[in-house]
């Protein structure tokens, strides 16, 4: 980082910077001991009572202390990805929610409360695109009654890491008390390179329903609820893969929903005692072929951080990441 005036470090940033990128470098160790430096790149999410909060693009929160700011200045957006399909992220973020509807849905101003029986916090959050028309402060409160309605744990879901992102709705659920639970990257990559994998797909099959064997595969079956096969079969032009196992379980399954120029993955899971065979890759270059012939052309998956296989798998199809998304859940007293 260079930030200086003359050859000197300079705090270029204020408070009227709260909601902007910035990139800051702030003293961690005692200057008695020898000062020691620490950059953090992000959003300016507060500026209170002499501590800065940046969150960053991870959805991590650093803390500053005012009077360790060695230097500070605003920065542009991150630089656009140099490679594979250009997204928004309202956009990426309506593809992804029509991938995956609830049962039941209200809105609040732009605001969306989703529920499903409880079946994964994807669908039983509230999905914030815009303002709720009401205070947050009331509109949190709403969210909360609405999930408790239902019996069910008061979750929202936001984004993190791109423009247009979340960070300052972030900041302001950590202080009405609601608690980050888990946190996944969302990828895109261009589908072409992945229907033209050299992959096997001969034993791959493809069906536009979901049956009781692709549930037993399908790691959330054990939580399966009335609406599971509602949440599944939702979607624009959904299609289930799977490859044939022994005991009526297949040896791997997938999901994907082909919805305009977006195909997007999920569920793709194999027996653990088949893997490092390619099934996974067979099972998306399948599904990725019928998307390509349905006119799709860019993809996009969900893989959480610490899915270290996935991750690697997905490297190597060319998936990058765009932002990371969150699920907040209130944290009752």
């Amino acid at each position: 980082m260079e930030i200086t005036g003359g050859g000197r470090l300079e705090v270029r940033i204020t408070s009227a910077d709260v909601g902007k990128r910035v990139s800051v470098r702030y003293v961690t160790d005692s200057a008695e001991a020898g000062a020691k430096f620490t950059d953090a790149v992000g959003v300016l999410t507060s500026w209170d009572s002499g501590v800065l909060l940046i969150t960053r693009k991870s959805g991590e929160t650093v803390r500053v202390e005012e009077s360790a700011l060695a230097a500070g200045k605003v920065v542009p957006p991150a630089p656009a990805r140099r490679r594979g399909p250009s997204a928004t992220f309202l956009e990426l973020a309506r593809a992804t929610a029509r991938a995956w509807q609830p049962v039941e849905s209200e809105a609040l101003g732009e605001w969306t409360l989703r529920a499903a029986d409880g079946f994964t916090r994807r669908a039983n959050s509230a999905l914030p695109l815009g303002e709720p028309g009401l205070p947050v402060a009331e509109a949190l409160e709403h969210v909360r009654a609405w999930y408790a309605a239902r019996k069910l744990p008061a979750y929202i879901q936001t984004a993190t890491g791109a423009e247009g992102t979340q960070e300052l709705l972030c900041a302001a659920l950590d202080r009405h008390g609601w608690r980050r639970e888990v946190s996944a990257e969302v990828r895109i990559g261009a589908l072409a390179p992945i229907g033209d994998l050299d992959a096997d797909i001969s034993a791959v099959r493809l069906s536009r329903t979901v049956d009781e064997a692709w549930l037993r595969r399908y790691q959330r079956f054990e939580e399966a609820s009335p609406a599971v096969r509602s949440v599944l079969a939702s979607g624009p032009s959904v299609w289930f893969a799977s490859v044939a196992g022994t005991g009526g379980v297949p040896a791997a399954i997938g999901r994907c929903v082909v919805d305009g120029r977006w195909a997007g993955f999920m569920a793709v899971e194999v027996d653990p005692g088949q893997r490092r065979r390619g099934l996974a890759t067979s099972v998306m270059t399948a599904l990725a072929r019928q998307a390509l012939d349905e006119g799709a052309s860019a993809s996009w998956l969900q893989v959480e951080a610490d899915n270290d296989g996935a991750r690697a798998l997905y490297d190597g199809m060319g998936f990058a990441p765009h932002h990371h998304y969150h699920h907040y859940r209130w944290a009752e007293a």
